[in-house]
């Protein structure tokens, strides 16, 4: 089943991810910023760290 949801990549995509501190706990952001509403956050505490990644 294709995913209808998936965006696609594109060569004017800009994906960024950035710790958002304010308010009472951190967050983990990660949005494409060439795109309106393409973003996800979750707690800074539960993002894995950059070693999980690899």
């Amino acid at each position: 089943m294709p995913n209808t949801h998936a965006h696609s990549v594109g060569s004017d995509d800009t994906v960024v991810g950035s710790i958002d501190s304010g308010g009472s706990s951190s967050e983990y952001v990660i949005a494409d910023i060439s795109a309106d509403g393409a973003w996800i956050s979750m707690q800074a505490d539960a993002a894995p760290e950059l070693p999980a990644w690899r």
